[in-house]
């Protein structure tokens, strides 16, 4: 399956999840930045508000491309534990309150001060452009449980067959336009444009919700 860009499979996404969750009491939360496009169009196909949620990457401090642990904005974390073992923990702890505080620097960058959306006792929707090794949204999962939020779901246009077996033991619910069982080694490789969302691009997108994340 192909895209022909984040808006394309942001509309096909949106669609899959109106289907399941139109009419629930749901917020919807991209992953900055690639997300939010998806994200935006989720939110206007089911009339549901818009929040963030701001996972960080913390690359191996020899090969920081290579992720080995992700931290969510509470504080949680999820590591490749055989990598983990082996780097200085005071390092790791620096690396994460580096993270946290600019997971802080987006939140008032894209939001502006709009106090994060109540997700207690509702169904949190988290929307990424696809997933490679899940780090970074199995650390939003842990985001959204911290925030007692009562069901949790993961949408996406494409994730690997392995992995979406790994998120389904983690949430409510994985809703895929695609599970792919030969996965084509990147997210990139699944869109005929995947050009990089600049942070102007998600303030942009994020001017297009109201004062309580309703699109406009």
């Amino acid at each position: 399956m192909r895209f022909y860009d984040r808006v394309d499979a942001g509309k096909q996404l949106a669609e899959l999840v109106s289907g399941k969750y139109k009419g629930r009491e749901c917020v919807i939360y991209p992953l900055p930045r690639g997300g939010v496009p998806l994200g935006i169009e989720v939110a206007r196909v089911l009339a549901m508000p818009l929040d963030l949620v701001i996972p960080r990457k913390i690359g191996h401090p020899y090969n920081p491309e290579y992720a080995i642990c992700a931290v969510a904005e509470t504080g949680e974390t999820v590591c490749n534990e055989n990598e983990l073992a082996r780097v200085d923990k005071a390092w790791f702890e620096q690396r994460v309150a580096e993270e946290r505080e600019e997971s802080r620097r987006r939140r008032e960058l894209y939001l502006a001060g709009r106090s994060p959306a109540e997700i207690e006792g509702k169904t949190a929707i988290l929307v990424d452009d696809g997933i490679a090794t899940g780090l970074t949204m199995r650390a939003a999962i842990k985001d959204m449980r911290a925030r007692k939020a009562a069901h949790v779901v993961v949408a996406i246009p494409v994730v690997p067959e392995d992995t979406a077996a790994l998120l389904a033991g983690e949430v409510d619910d994985v809703v895929a336009l695609s599970i792919d069982a030969h996965y084509m080694g990147a997210v990139g490789a699944y869109y005929d444009d995947f050009s990089q969302v600049s942070d102007q691009e998600v303030l942009e997108m994020m001017q297009h919700l109201d004062d309580n994340g309703f699109p406009r």
